[in-house]
C-alpha cells in the first residue's frame, strides 16, 4: 500500500489487515492507554474528526495544534484533514513572544491546546483545564464524525514549521502532491536494507510537530512493521524502559536525543543491540555519537542512514554510514552524499554574483524538487525571496565533489570565512570524548568562540589546548552544561540566542539574507 489521503490513512491500513501494534512511553493527551492497534488509531482519528466538527471546524477552517510533545500531533493532523481542515502543528515549546506570533500568523479558526492562550477571532479547544470561553474535551466528545472529505492534490494539505534556529520560525505549506506523493510514497516503497520490513519493530523518538513525523507516519503505516514504538520523552531513562522492553531494529530520533543516548549505548543493558538501521535528520551528527551507537548493534552490518534536506524540500541527499567509514584519521560527517537519483538536482552558486561555481568550490546550494512547499504562511515575499524558478536557494554553504556529493560547510548565516564550523565541531568533539557538545560561534572582528557542552560545565584548559594545537586559532572557550544552551524544540542550538548571551550582541558573520 502507498498513502494518499491522510485523512483515511488508518481506515485504510486497517483494512488491509495490517497487525502493527503501537507502543507509547505514555498515553496521548487525547486517549488513554499505552499500546493500539491500527484499527483502535483509525477509530480514534474519527473520533477526534468529530470533536472538531463538534467544535464548529468546517471545510477550508484553519486549526491550530499547540501542545506538548507526542504523537497525537500527527493523529490530529489527520483528523482536521478528514474535515477538510488545515491544520498547523506548532511547538508548544516556543518562547511566549514566539508562539503569539506565529499563531497570530496562521490566524486559526480553532485552536486545539494545553496552553493558556487564545487568538482573537479563534475558538479554543483545551486538552487541559476549561479557560474562560473555551470548549474542553468533554463538551465535543460523542459528536459523529461527518464522512471524510477529499481534498485536490494541489491544495494546502499541512502545516509544519521550521526549527527556528535563526528568529520566528517560518510557517511552511505542503500539499498532498509535495509531502505524501512525492516524499511519503516515495519513502513507502519496500527498498532492500533500508526499506521497512513486516518483521521490523521501527522505534522514533521525534519532535511531532514538524513535518518529518506526518510524512513518516504515513510511508510507515502503511509498510505495516510488527510493531511501532513512540517516545514522546526522550531521556535515558525513558529511553532504556521502552527500547529495552521492545527492542528495535530500525531507530529513528533527533540528533540531539541521540547524543543523550550515547550513555546507554555503553551501559550494561544496552538496548541497541537488534538494530540493523539508525535514521537521522534535522541537524548534523558529530562522529562520536554515531561511532557510539553503531558499534551498540550486534548485527554484522548496520547502517546509519544520515539525510539531509529542509522543512521545505524533504529530503535531498543521503548517506550511509558504517563501522568502516568512521575509522578515518579525519572523520566526519559533512559528506552528505549524492542527490536523491531522479528526484533532487543540486547546483552551487556563489553567493554574491550568484553565478556557478565549478565543481570544488564553496557556495550557496541550490535544490531542485517537485516536493518542495508551496508558500510560507504570512510571508510570500520571503518564500519568493528564496525561488529562482524551479531552484530553491537552501541558505546552505557547501562544496561539490567530483563525484557529486555535497560536503556540507555551515548554514551562510553562521558562515565563518575560511573555515567550517561543522567541520571543526567534528574534529573536536572526536578527540574530546568527554564532551558531549560543541557549538562554534563565529564572532565578526573576533576569533571563533568555542562552546563547550558538559555534565558539569567545566572542563580542563589543558587537555584543551592540547587537543586543538593544530587548529585556526580559537578565543577561549565557554563551558556550559546542556541546559544552560538555548535549544529549539528539536534540540537544535540557537546559536544567534547563545551568541548574544556570551558575546553581548547576536551579528553573526554571514548575511542571513536566505535564511
Amino acid at each position: 500500500m502507498r498513502p494518499h489521503d491522510m485523512g483515511t490513512l488508518f481506515d485504510e491500513v486497517a483494512a488491509r489487515g495490517a497487525a502493527t501494534t503501537v507502543h507509547l512511553d505514555r498515553p496521548l493527551d487525547v486517549a488513554t492507554g499505552t499500546t493500539f492497534t491500527v484499527a483502535e488509531l483509525a477509530e480514534l482519528v474519527r473520533e477526534a474528526s468529530g470533536w472538531l466538527a463538534g467544535a464548529g471546524v468546517r471545510r477550508g477552517d484553519r486549526v491550530a495544534i499547540v501542545k506538548r510533545n507526542h504523537w497525537d500531533y500527527d493523529l490530529l493532523a489527520c483528523a482536521a484533514i478528514r474535515l477538510g481542515a488545515l491544520p498547523a502543528l506548532i511547538s508548544g515549546t516556543l518562547p511566549p513572544e514566539v508562539l503569539e506570533l506565529v499563531v497570530n500568523r496562521f490566524d486559526p479558526t480553532l485552536l486545539v491546546t494545553d496552553r493558556d492562550l487564545s487568538h482573537r477571532d479563534a475558538r479554543v479547544l483545551s486538552l487541559g483545564e476549561r479557560l474562560p470561553g473555551s470548549l474542553v474535551l468533554d463538551d465535543v466528545r460523542g459528536t459523529a464524525p461527518p464522512p471524510p472529505i477529499r481534498r485536490a492534490d494541489d491544495l494546502p494539505l499541512v502545516v509544519n514549521h521550521t526549527s527556528g534556529t535563526t528568529g520566528p520560525p517560518k510557517l511552511v505549506v505542503h500539499t498532498t502532491r509535495t509531502i505524501i506523493t512525492r516524499l511519503a510514497r516515495f519513502e513507502a516503497v519496500r527498498w532492500p536494507v533500508v526499506g521497512i520490513r513486516r518483521d521490523d519493530v521501527v522505534a522514533n523518538a521525534s519532535a511531532y510537530t514538524h513535518g518529518r513525523t506526518f510524512c513518516w507516519t504515513a510511508s510507515v503505516f502503511c509498510r505495516a512493521p510488527r510493531r511501532v514504538v513512540l517516545l514522546a520523552e526522550h531521556d535515558p531513562t525513558t529511553a532504556a524502559r521502552m527500547l529495552g522492553e521492545h527492542r528495535p531494529t530500525v531507530v529513528e530520533a533527533l540528533p540531539s536525543t541521540y547524543v543523550g543516548w550515547r550513555g546507554l549505548a555503553a551501559g550494561q543493558d544496552n538496548p541497541f543491540t537488534d538494530v540493523r538501521l539508525y535514521v537521522s535528520t534535522y541537524d548534523a551528527m558529530h562522529p562520536p555519537v554515531v561511532r557510539a551507537l553503531l558499534g551498540a548493534s550486534r548485527r554484522r552490518h548496520p547502517l546509519w542512514m544520515q539525510g539531509w534536506g529542509q522543512t521545505e524540500t524533504g529530503p535531498l541527499t543521503f548517506r550511509f554510514l558504517t563501522r568502516r567509514s568512521l575509522r578515518s584519521d579525519r572523520p566526519t560527517t559533512r559528506d552528505l552524499g549524492r542527490p536523491v537519483p531522479g528526484r533532487t538536482r543540486l547546483r552551487v552558486i556563489d553567493p554574491v554574483t550568484l553565478a556557478p561555481v565549478p565543481r570544488g568550490g564553496t557556495g550557496l546550494v541550490l535544490a531542485r524538487t517537485r516536493a518542495r512547499c508551496t508558500d510560507y504562511v504570512g510571508e510570500r515575499d520571503r518564500w519568493r525571496g528564496k525561488v529562482s524558478g524551479a531552484w530553491w536557494n537552501t541558505g546552505d554553504l557547501a562544496r561539490r565533489t567530483r563525484t557529486g556529493a555535497v560536503l556540507l560547510l555551515d548554514r551562510e548565516v553562521d558562515a565563518i570565512p575560511g573555515l567550517s564550523c561543522l567541520e571543526l565541531e567534528d574534529l573536536i568533539e572526536d578527540r574530546l570524548p568527554d564532551i558531549i557538545e560543541c557549538v562554534l560561534l563565529g564572532v565578526p572582528g573576533n576569533k571563533p568562540l568555542p562552546v563547550l557542552v558538559t555534565a558539569t560545565g567545566t572542563f580542563d584548559t589543558a587537555t584543551w589546548i592540547t587537543a586543538t594545537q593544530d587548529l585556526p586559532p580559537f578565543a577561549s572557550p565557554r563551558v556550559l552544561t546542556w541546559n544552560e544552551v538555548p535549544r529549539t524544540g528539536t534540540g537544535k542550538v540557537r546559536r544567534r540566542e547563545l551568541l548574544a548571551e556570551l558575546a553581548g550582541r547576536a551579528e553573526t558573520p554571514g548575511t542571513g539574507q536566505w535564511t
